[in-house]
């Protein structure tokens, strides 16, 4: 099985001992992309909508690293500080996902790092 660590500079770089994604195979596992703004390493603003595209914005760098897409995902989970924040979340999904939905989850978590209000992860298709 051929097991290949992603490495880009389009998503913020990890912050412990752990990669930004891994390719097994076909797949690409993204790990959980708060919204950092990878050129300046800061926090975006406090609207959890501009948060969500940022996230958005960084499982997809890791995710095109890894040879796929957001178009190519199978499966998203959507960690959120504040379960109120369900339906602007899904407002922003709409923007990004519109035929082929992944699978998904959101639940609340009791605090992500770095005060963000959102986490995302996901397990994308590769191209071979």
């Amino acid at each position: 099985m051929s097991r290949i660590t992603i490495i880009t500079e389009g998503a913020p770089e990890p912050v412990g001992p752990y990669s930004q994604g891994v390719r097994a195979e076909n797949l690409v596992f993204v790990s959980g992309q708060i919204p950092v703004d990878p050129n300046t390493g800061e926090l975006v603003e406090d609207d959890v909508r501009v948060q969500a595209k940022m996230a958005l914005k960084n499982v997809e760098s890791v995710l095109v690293a890894g040879n796929s897409s957001l178009d190519m995902a199978v499966k998203m989970t959507v960690y959120l500080s504040d379960i109120a924040d369900f339906p602007a979340v899904n407002d922003v999904f709409s923007e990004y996902f519109s035929k082929q939905l992944p699978a998904r989850e959101a639940i609340q978590a009791a605090g992500l790092p770095r005060g963000a209000k959102i986490e995302i992860s996901a397990i994308g298709l590769a191209r071979t």
